[in-house]
């Protein structure tokens, strides 16, 4: 197989026997650079009107304006705000549920740190669900298992652009009459029994950092077709001062979370673009599934049926007993054809992470852990067997918009070959 770029009379990928290292190999295309992003013309136009005008501030300009008026269109929900980045989303977004201190919210301990944070800033202490172990994300049964009266929120993580099964998780929500917070921080345009993800729950969290289906870089949006929660929102990212109010005030205790004028340009070009992108992920992602079906030790991307997974990344289960050294073996190995991924995704569940297992927040004074049930800080391992079996198995593969057929085919035949190298070694 010719790897993607070479040209027309090049070699091909060529090894002999005991010898599996390619002879070339292919730098895939990686969103951390141009190679993987989509950015072009749109984004500069929309960025040479900002620097034209000379309002680089959103409170004057008008660009972070269009880009909530256009995404909360893209969504159909009522309201959209932009924000400084994916963590001051999800803040805003729990502050505008103004929790007391000391009130829970259920929360995955597969997640990124900043999902979690904002939670602990405002006084509320994270309770930490199981996930299921083939997708990584929360369930009904996992959230049910957890509620308590102390329980305020409920926060799922749609792991990848990987929906969870939010028909059972709203069912449980509304039985309790807990409002669901939905982070999708890497699930644009995901949909979960046909409703895009982001407009199932009370409010719906975005990042658009770098690596995202959108990206300016950094930056977030929350979505919510609650009017009263989306004046909440908009007054959290902005000092909680109420501009165009007959007598503007900061009604309550918040920070400066605002998106400047030049990341809402960037954004907004990039958001024209979401469609063809996640459709392209999706495209490649089905190829690379069938090439892959059947490959001893391997498990492609587990989907409900109902749902639609938009592959911020592309994740496999890999099983140990069939794959010596299972997944950081296997990364290991596929380094030798270029290609980077992560074994486990996070090295460890968030609640061993010093923040929580040492309780550090606010000095010495372990606030708001200080307020929790005993229960709600038991983080004993065999609480979470599905959490530690999903990353014990989970291998992380980079994806973006600029995947190709040669791109897919090239790590296709690459975890082949890798899968029976290793297998092939312990035989």
């Amino acid at each position: 197989m010719r790897p993607p770029g070479a040209k027309v009379g090049e070699p091909g990928r060529q090894w002999t026997r005991g010898w599996r290292v390619p002879v070339i190999t292919s730098r895939l295309p990686s969103d951390q650079d141009s190679s993987g992003r989509n950015l072009g013309e749109e984004e500069l136009a929309f960025l040479q009107e900002v620097i034209e005008s000379g309002t680089l501030t959103a409170t004057k300009g008008r660009m972070v304006k269009l880009l909530a008026e256009e995404f909360a269109r893209t969504l159909g929900t009522r309201h959209a705000c932009a924000c400084s980045s994916g963590t001051a989303a999800i803040h805003a977004a729990v502050a505008a549920l103004d929790p007391e201190p000391g009130d829970e919210i259920i929360t995955s301990p597969i997640t990124d740190m900043g999902a979690l944070a904002p939670i602990l800033y405002q006084g509320a202490i994270p309770v930490f669900a199981d996930v299921d172990p083939r997708t990584g994300n929360v369930t009904a049964n996992t959230i049910a298992a957890r509620l308590s009266e102390r329980t305020k929120a409920i926060v799922v993580t749609h792991l990848f652009g990987n929906p969870c099964e939010m028909g059972e998780i709203m069912t449980v929500a509304d039985r309790h009459r807990v409002p669901v917070v939905e982070d999708c921080a890497q699930a644009f345009l995901a949909t979960s029994g046909g409703r895009t993800v982001g407009t199932i729950g009370a409010i719906g969290c975005f990042s658009l950092q770098q690596g995202k289906h959108v990206t300016s870089g950094e930056g977030g949006l929350v979505v919510t077709s609650d009017d009263r929660l989306a004046r909440r929102v908009r007054l959290f990212v902005d000092k909680a001062w109420g501009y165009g109010d007959p007598n503007p005030d900061h009604y309550f205790l918040a920070l400066n979370y605002r998106m400047s004028e030049l990341q809402g340009a960037v954004a907004l070009g990039q958001l024209g673009k979401l469609e063809a992108s996640v459709n392209q992920r999706q495209r490649m992602a089905a190829r690379l599934t069938k090439a892959l079906d059947g490959l001893p030790g391997i498990e492609t991307p587990s989907v409900h049926p109902e749902n639609t997974h938009v592959f911020w990344r592309y994740v496999l289960r890999v099983d140990v007993a069939r794959i010596p050294g299972g997944p950081a073996a296997l990364a290991a190995t596929l380094k030798g054809y270029d290609v980077a991924s992560a074994p486990r995704y996070i090295q460890k569940p968030a609640f061993r992470c010093e923040i929580f297992a040492k309780q550090r927040t606010f000095g010495s004074s372990r606030y708001p852990f200080t307020l929790a049930r005993p229960e709600a800080l038991d983080y004993s391992t065999e609480r979470f067997p599905g959490t530690f079996a999903a990353l014990d198995a989970m291998l992380v593969l980079p994806w973006n918009e600029r995947y190709e057929p040669p791109h897919v085919d090239y790590l296709a035949e690459a975890i082949a070959d890798a899968v029976s190298s290793l297998a092939g070694a312990r035989a």
